[in-house]
């Protein structure tokens, strides 16, 4: 019995090292999917806040072009 202990302790070792390894692996990357996703919610987000950003700004554009016409127009008379 020791003998087989004392030939195959490497292997067994190896072994043991390899699924620690895989169960490590495995880890890292769902926590790399949980970080993939939280960056596209991310991404979404800032992509809706720019959208209203740039609806903000062309209603305010519209209304100075607005004004000036109005401007424009009273002028012009």
């Amino acid at each position: 019995m020791m003998e087989g202990i004392v030939k195959y302790w490497p292997i067994a070792a190896s072994f043991v090292a390899v699924v620690v390894w895989l169960v490590r692996l495995e880890a890292g990357s769902a926590e790399n999917t949980k970080e993939i996703k939280r960056l596209w919610n991310q991404r979404r987000e800032d992509m809706d806040a720019a959208q209203r950003s740039r609806s903000e700004t062309n209603t305010m554009l519209a209304e100075i072009r607005d004004d000036i016409k109005a401007l424009i127009s009273k002028v012009g008379k």
